[in-house]
């Protein structure tokens, strides 16, 4: 019989996806509120909103890439406890017989 612990995943809570996207939506709109009242022509403009959609779209990879990677090392972790446990069940320390 194994007891194979379910691993624990945190959700996020719905307090904390708020927070992050009114930071993340105060922060776009008071950038773009600077481009828009910054005083140089248009190319300057148009180059700095290129720059800020560069930096946006590099934000979601960035957090793509660090979900990908706490995934792939959660899967690890499970099956490392999946190999230890069908060792320790297999394994009898005191040499007695299963049967």
């Amino acid at each position: 019989m194994t007891d194979v612990t379910p691993s624990v995943q945190r959700p996020t809570t719905a307090a904390f996806f708020v927070q992050s996207a009114i930071a993340f939506g105060v922060s776009l709109v008071a950038l773009l509120v600077g481009i828009v009242r910054l005083p140089v022509g248009p190319w300057e403009r148009g180059y700095l909103g290129l720059g800020l959609v560069f930096v946006v779209s590099s934000a979601f990879t960035l957090a793509k890439c660090v979900r990908d990677r706490q995934e792939v090392s959660e899967v690890t972790n499970r099956v490392d406890k999946a190999r230890i446990d069908k060792l320790l069940t297999e394994v009898d320390p005191f040499g007695q017989s299963k049967g």
